[in-house]
């Protein structure tokens, strides 16, 4: 990337920095409250005293097996299923009917049915993270899967290829892009899910910390946890990116996974 690019995206986030210790710093109450938001200087100094503590990394690692956990049983799940609905018409008239019945339900709406279903709120949250980053997957495996030119298919076929060649040489290497659009999107649902279910029935986890944070009055712990959150979904959703770069390097530049 050039420097430029670069530059640029710096100085806008010192922009917006600059603009919050300005607002915070002079109180400003302009139908906005940022008389009681805290300086960034006071949530960097918050968030440094929290990374000399061990329940600070304790809550990160407590996430972060969370998400781990549901999104790779997601990938293991969706990816096949996504496949057999784009393919099968009776794989589409049964697993692909309840799928879209499903679908539009949050998963944490989910949250209830997991704390009564479930001997343990680890595996409820691990089935909230799951369900939020299924559907994105499956649908984009789908998509990828019937976007696939026939002929493509013909062609080994009519070279003597058999059906499993045909999904091993075309439509896995196909659809990586797809998958890989899907699992962008589903690990941000799943971070989203996740921090919302462990503020409400965690007892670790960052999103439990934060909701701590807030029922005590610590304005820079609340902060602390929501820039914690997002450095970890940055870190985790730029890792999956970087993935399917390396897994779609033999597309075009201008069509690879971004």
């Amino acid at each position: 990337m050039p420097v430029t690019r670069w530059a640029l995206r710096v100085a806008t986030v010192l922009a917006v920095v600059g603009l919050w210790q300005l607002l915070a710093a002079n109180d400003v109450v302009a139908w906005l409250h940022f008389d009681t938001v805290p300086s960034p200087g006071e949530v960097l100094s918050a968030w440094w005293q929290r990374l000399g503590t061990s329940q600070y990394y304790l809550d990160v690692g407590q996430s972060l097996i969370r998400i781990g956990t549901g999104f790779a049983l997601a990938t293991a799940v969706g990816v096949p299923l996504g496949i057999a609905l784009g393919r099968s018409s009776v794989a589409g008239d049964t697993l692909g009917t309840l799928t879209e019945l499903a679908r539009p339900i949050p998963a944490i709406a989910l949250v209830p049915i997991a704390i009564l279903v479930f001997p343990s709120d680890e595996a409820g949250m691990v089935f909230i993270t799951f369900v939020a980053a299924l559907f994105p997957i499956v649908v984009s495996t789908r998509h990828a899967v019937r976007a696939l030119p026939t002929i493509w298919e013909e062609s080994v076929l009519t070279m003597g290829g058999t059906r499993r060649d045909v999904v091993l040489r075309v439509i896995v290497p196909g659809i990586m892009p797809g998958v890989f659009s899907g699992l962008s999107v589903g690990i941000g649902v799943a971070w989203i899910c996740l921090i919302s279910a462990e503020m409400i029935s965690g007892r670790l986890g960052i999103g439990y910390q934060t909701w701590q944070s807030y029922t005590v009055v610590d304005y820079p712990g609340v902060f602390v946890g929501m820039f914690t959150i997002a450095a970890l979904g940055a870190v985790t959703s730029g890792g999956i990116e970087l993935i399917g770069r390396r897994v779609t390097g033999w597309l075009p530049r201008g069509e690879r996974h971004s």
